[in-house]
């Protein structure tokens, strides 16, 4: 080395340094300090937001799916005993699922379903996330109620588990008129709201209980890629207008909780009945939206059984919640969509959307299918779920997408491949757009 070239390059850099005014030069300094913390910022922001969300969906992603049931973790098991599930039934319906062009599935539930067998539940339960993650499907699992709980309706009522239901107030099989003429079934509701419901030995009320149930799903499947969120519960009932606060406060009590252990997308639905110019409940979009707290991660879940047109109820219903997502900030979930025809009609007076099902008259055609598909595209709605992918047939028959065969063949129905023309004219639709 050149001792003499070594002294003459660090005489020529401080030579030059000392050229530059002294304030020019902490100036510059100042620039690359300022530059080098907004690149942090810029990183921890990014990595929040990816912690936060669910990395597994983008901005340009919308779930496309079916409802699903199963065995252990739903009733059926014990109303259709001779019905039963093969081993590969899962791995079979997702695959034909994901084959159709699917992305999603909204797992339906039940806490009575986990208290009656626990051990059987969550191990239908593991099994069900493990193939989620092989097949890529994005799963949100539904803490369901139908008529309340079995308790109240033992043909058809799921949800709670009886050890919320004080025989003296609430006997058994009291709710099984429709879930808004019972005055068992609203007495259990407004206390239930009132948060006064409590296990048997009157130790913890159900709040609590309920939380703790959620959890146990979070800690089986949080780890999962395929879990996409939780749904608190599927459409709880309203009865009287100064309800609407206190379901608010329910939703924003479970969240708290929720939070404490993951940060996936929690689901948040709509109220039942929802009845026009009722003023003892009141239903308006200003007062539905009361139930949603803030969460920046949260999504609020719809049903719509019907075509939405030309101000019928079906429209007037849809406009309706759509106004409660604009007004709350939050996005749409189409959870549960079909066609179905009721016994009473619909009018100004009496638009109560429990109304008996017509499982003769009703149907689901092509055209309504792709109107519903192409409804919900244009929205732009976070995502929805086919009613339903059932292993028991059920009335109507537009429910089911696929039979089961006694051999454990599944044998999907013609509203299967409704469905999935629908899907390929979406995605047809979706390609020549970009």
């Amino acid at each position: 080395m050149n001792i003499n070239n070594t002294v003459k390059s660090k005489l020529d850099e401080k030579s030059l340094m000392l050229l530059i005014p002294q304030r020019s030069y902490l100036e510059l300094v100042s620039i690359v300090i300022i530059i080098i913390l907004f690149s942090f910022s810029l990183y921890f922001l990014s990595g929040f937001k990816l912690s936060y969300s669910d990395s597994n969906q983008t901005d340009n992603d919308q779930l496309i799916g079916v409802n699903m049931k199963g065995m252990y973790t739903s009733l059926n098991y014990e109303r259709f005993p001779n019905v039963t599930i093969t081993s590969d039934y899962y791995d079979k319906s997702f695959k034909l699922i994901k084959n159709i062009g699917l992305n999603h599935v909204r797992y339906v539930l039940y806490w009575e379903a986990y208290e009656n067998n626990p051990t059987l539940f969550l191990q239908e339960l593991e099994n069900v996330a493990n193939l989620a993650d092989k097949w890529g499907l994005n799963m949100i699992y539904d803490n369901h109620q139908f008529h309340t709980s079995s308790w109240l309706d033992n043909k058809r009522g799921t949800g709670f588990p009886s050890f919320l239901f004080d025989k003296h107030l609430y006997s058994i099989n009291s709710g099984v008129t429709t879930s808004s003429n019972s005055s068992t079934t609203e007495l259990w509701w407004k206390n239930w709201w009132n948060r006064t419901i409590t296990d048997k030995e009157n130790t913890i009320d159900g709040w609590i209980l309920q939380a703790n149930f959620l959890k146990t799903l979070v800690k089986l499947l949080d780890t999962h890629n395929s879990t996409k969120g939780y749904e608190i519960l599927n459409e709880p009932q309203v009865f009287s207008k100064d309800q609407w606060s206190k379901i608010g406060k329910y939703y924003e009590n479970m969240i708290n909780e929720l939070r404490n252990h993951t940060n996936k997308t929690i689901v948040i639905d709509m109220t039942i009945p929802i009845k026009f110019h009722d003023p003892v409940i009141n239903v308006t979009s200003e007062n539905m939206a009361k139930i949603i707290p803030k969460d920046r991660n949260s999504i609020f879940k719809i049903s719509l059984y019907g075509i939405p047109i030309d101000d019928n109820y079906q429209d007037r219903k849809l406009e309706l919640l759509m106004n409660i997502s604009k007004i709350a900030n939050i996005p749409i979930y189409v959870g549960e969509w079909n066609n179905v025809n009721r016994e009473k009609k619909l009018t100004e007076k009496n638009t109560d959307d429990v109304s008996k099902i017509n499982s003769t008259n009703s149907d689901l055609t092509q055209n309504e299918s792709d109107t519903l598909v192409n409804k919900f595209s244009s929205l732009k709605v976070y995502g929805w779920a086919f009613w339903n992918w059932n292993y028991v047939n059920t009335p109507p028959q537009n429910f089911n997408l696929i039979n089961f065969a006694t051999n454990g063949d599944i044998l999907p129905t013609k509203y299967f491949y409704i469905l999935k023309n629908s899907v390929d004219k979406l995605n047809m639709n979706m390609t020549s757009k970009t």
